[in-house]
C-alpha cells in the first residue's frame, strides 16, 4: 500500500510516527498503544518508544490487526460487469478490464478470474506473490457468490450442497450456504467456497438440477463488494489489505 511515509537516511522511521502517519491513531495514542503492549514487530511486543522499523519490510500487528507495509504496489477492487472478459486483451475485440483501468499508470494483472458471464468482486494488483498466493487453492481463500437459478431449492437441495458434490474433476467443499429468495420457477442462494476450478459455481448447481441464470461474487475473504456499482473501483483498505496478507502468510 503506497503511503508517504518519511524516512530517514538509513530508510527507517520511529514506530510511533510510522502509526500515526499510517492513520492508526494520534502520535500520543500510538505511544499509548505500544506500552500497553498493542504493539507487535516481526512476532515480538514492542513498548520501547522510539523504537525505529523499515516500513517497507516490517510485519507490524496493532492490538492483532496487521498494518500493511509500505511499498509500490497497489490493490484494487473492481465490479467487474457481467459481459467482460477477465483478461487484460482479447482478440476477439470483447471488453476487458483493461477498459477501466486504463487511465492507471501501473501494470496491473487479475487475482484469478470470473467468468465473461459472472458479475462481482475481482481483485487487481502489480504485486506478483499476492496475486499467486491470493488464487492458490492452498491457502483456501473463501468466496462468496450469489446465484439466481431455475426452480425451487428445497432444503434437501441445501444439505447436499453442505455435504458435498462430486463433479467430472473431483468433490466440491462448499462452506456455507443458504437459500435468500424462491418463487414458483426460480430462487436466489449464496454459497461460500474456496475453489476455483472453472465454472465451478454453475457446474455445481447445474449438477443439482438448478441451471444458473445469473451469478455475481459478492466477497472474497474479508473484502466485500458491498455499493460499489458495476464498472467501478475502489482501492482496498489498510484493515482489508492486512486481513489478505495474513491470511496467505506475506
Amino acid at each position: 500500500m503506497t503511503r508517504d511515509i518519511a524516512v530517514d537516511d538509513d530508510g527507517q522511521i520511529r514506530l510511533q510516527k510510522l502509526l500515526a502517519q499510517s492513520g492508526v491513531a494520534s502520535r500520543r495514542r500510538c505511544e499509548e498503544l505500544m506500552l500497553d503492549g498493542e504493539v507487535e514487530v516481526d512476532g515480538e511486543i514492542v513498548t520501547r518508544l522510539g523504537t525505529k522499523v523499515d516500513p517497507r519490510t516490517a510485519v507490524i500487528k496493532v492490538s492483532g490487526k496487521r498494518l500493511p507495509p509500505v511499498s509500490e504496489h497497489v490493490y484494487l477492487v473492481l465490479n467487474k460487469p457481467r459481459g467482460v472478459v477477465s483478461t487484460m486483451a482479447d482478440p476477439e475485440g470483447r471488453r476487458t478490464l483493461s477498459d477501466f483501468v486504463a487511465e492507471r499508470p501501473e501494470r496491473l494483472f487479475h487475482v484469478g478470474r470470473l467468468d465473461t458471464d459472472t458479475s462481482g468482486l475481482l481483485l487487481l494488483t502489480n504485486d506478483g506473490d499476492f496475486a499467486h498466493r491470493m488464487a492458490h487453492p492452498s491457502f483456501e481463500v473463501e468466496k462468496t457468490y450469489v446465484a439466481e437459478v431455475v426452480g425451487r431449492i428445497a432444503k434437501g437441495t441445501v444439505a447436499d450442497l453442505l455435504a458435498g458434490v462430486t463433479l467430472d474433476d473431483g468433490p466440491v467443499e462448499v462452506r456455507r450456504a443458504r437459500v435468500l429468495d424462491t418463487a414458483a420457477d426460480k430462487s436466489i442462494i449464496e454459497l461460500v467456497i474456496h475453489e476455483g476450478r472453472n465454472r465451478i459455481v454453475r457446474r455445481l448447481l447445474d449438477e443439482l438440477g438448478h441451471p444458473v441464470r445469473q451469478l455475481s461474487r459478492t466477497r472474497f475473504g474479508p473484502v466485500e463488494l458491498g455499493t460499489l456499482r458495476g464498472g467501478s473501483l475502489r482501492e482496498l483498505g489498510d484493515d482489508e489489505l492486512g486481513q489478505l496478507l495474513e491470511l496467505v502468510g506475506l
